[in-house]
């Protein structure tokens, strides 16, 4: 019976996202992966090299369009509003995403496929500043990580939460306090408004 490369990989992909968005990468070994994915660990040798270039290809694998799909619809904080819900709804069907992303960080010296994700963001980016706009496309990439940032952070910082939170902890209400916090951020952000001739006009 031949063998379904391609498959096999899937399934390798699929077990190192599972296990590496629980353990890290120093957390993970091979032998792990191997009843993980039902395949001998060997099989991870011949497709990716060794085990970091398995973690860099499950980070690929997973985080290349983490963003892509999401664009900023309309104008105003509340566009930007929408998108943070919308970046969290993805994370809370997925949320080993999140912790992929923190461990890319905690255990890399580089982003995973930087040039692709980096020509994502720039468009989502872009999209901000037309939505806002901001004063200019730096503002708009700040306003960006601080959203990521946001969402991000309740999936990886859950015992911070517990630390800070004394009331209600459930999703929906971080949801709800997302929105408004991005908006804010976003109003924050305006292009301040030009002074009319008029304005600007010397008493006489």
């Amino acid at each position: 019976m031949a063998w379904d490369t391609e498959q096999t990989r899937r399934q390798l992909l699929d077990a190192g996202a599972a296990l590496f968005a629980r353990h890290g990468f120093a957390g993970t070994t091979m032998d792990a992966i191997g009843r993980e994915s039902g395949i001998n660990k060997e099989r991870v040798y011949s497709y990716f090299g060794s085990k970091s270039g398995f973690f860099a290809a499950v980070l690929d694998d997973q985080l290349t369009n983490l963003l892509d799909g999401l664009p900023v619809v309309g104008a105003g904080p509340e566009a930007v509003g929408d998108y943070a819900l919308a970046l969290f709804d993805r994370l809370e069907a997925r949320p080993g995403l999140a912790r992929l992303l923190a461990w890319e960080s905690l255990e890399l010296t580089e982003a995973v496929a930087l040039d692709c994700r980096a020509l994502s963001c720039h468009d989502l980016a872009a999209g901000l500043e037309a939505a806002l706009p901001t004063s200019d496309l730096a503002q708009a990439e700040q306003l960006l990580l601080s959203i990521v940032t946001l969402v991000v952070g309740w999936w990886t910082l859950s015992r911070v939460a517990d630390t800070i939170l004394t009331g209600d902890t459930t999703p929906e209400t971080r949801r709800a306090t997302l929105r408004a916090d991005a908006e804010a951020l976003a109003a924050a952000r305006r292009a301040p408004q030009q002074p009319s001739p008029a304005s600007q006009a010397q008493p006489s």
